[in-house]
């Protein structure tokens, strides 16, 4: 128990004159030695320390020789130690600053990487997905011949897969409130109309997208709840548009698990319409 104590104690004290040394070096007027520090803690990993003494630093040294360095080194404490959204503003700032700058292939690389590390999940918004993809796309246009250009690339992928998601998850969402509100319902009625529209808008933007499929699904099983779901005026001319819907849906995908529920829907969609 004395050994675990004396440690705690003396790990206590070593934190304490660490945390001391930082505060006379932060405050100190030797703007050469604050430098140095900063990138020796840049260097041993301490990325948060370094940052703190960069963010002042960078005012100063501007105009100065290694004020581009200071920039870019801020630039990369901030990513590094995952304060992502500053460390994207103070890439760009780099990249305008200095857009033929030692730095300026990574700075702009690393606009969108962090940008990319900050993306929230599919169901959030997607305002910084949208960033990082602007970001990755300016990346390749201006450096075309980049050794990051396939690392760029399959992160831009992975973004528009994740704005993909989105409007599937908002597609079967309008879906399942369709069902939710009932029969011949206004909500219901708008609600299918939405799912139909999200799913529709989404494959035109997404042509190729690994979920077409899926899209294409939400659309005829919509279609065909819509139909059901119709005041009598509506009724043929939607169950029409829903058996169109499913020979589509036949024609594109042959060998799709979800084939018998189209050939059943159709048979539902022929009694009604009288074909």
């Amino acid at each position: 128990m004395r050994k675990r104590v004396f440690a705690g104690g003396l790990l206590a004290l070593v934190l304490t004159g660490c945390a001391g040394e930082f505060n006379k070096v932060y405050k100190t007027d030797d703007v050469g030695y604050r430098y140095e520090y900063a990138k020796q803690s840049f260097a041993e990993g301490k990325y948060s320390r370094a940052a703190t003494l960069l963010l002042d630093l960078i005012t100063v040294k501007k105009g100065h020789d290694d004020a581009e360095e200071a920039l870019y080194m801020l630039g990369m404490s901030e990513y590094l130690s995952h304060d992502y959204e500053s460390a994207s503003e103070t890439f760009k700032k780099y990249y305008k600053t200095y857009p033929r700058g030692n730095y300026a292939e990574q700075a702009a690389f690393y606009v969108g990487q962090a940008l990319y590390e900050g993306a929230p999940e599919p169901r959030l918004d997607q305002t910084p997905t949208i960033g990082a993809i602007n970001a990755y796309q300016q990346f390749l246009d201006f450096f075309p011949e980049s050794e990051l250009r396939p690392r760029a690339q399959e992160r831009l992928f992975e973004l528009q897969d994740k704005l993909v998601v989105k409007e599937l998850l908002s597609a079967q969402l309008y879906y399942n409130l369709g069902g939710y509100f009932g029969n011949v319902n206004s909500n219901t009625e708008s609600n299918y109309i939405a799912s139909i529209i999200t799913a529709q808008n989404a494959l035109k933007l997404y042509p190729y997208s690994k979920w077409r499929e899926d899209f294409s699904l939400i659309i005829m099983k919509s279609k065909f709840e819509l139909a059901e779901n119709s005041s009598e005026d509506k009724r043929v001319e939607r169950y029409r548009d829903a058996e169109d819907e499913c020979y589509g849906f036949l024609n594109e995908f042959p060998d799709s698990k979800d084939c018998a529920m189209a050939n059943k829907f159709i048979a539902k969609c022929k009694k009604v319409i009288g074909d």
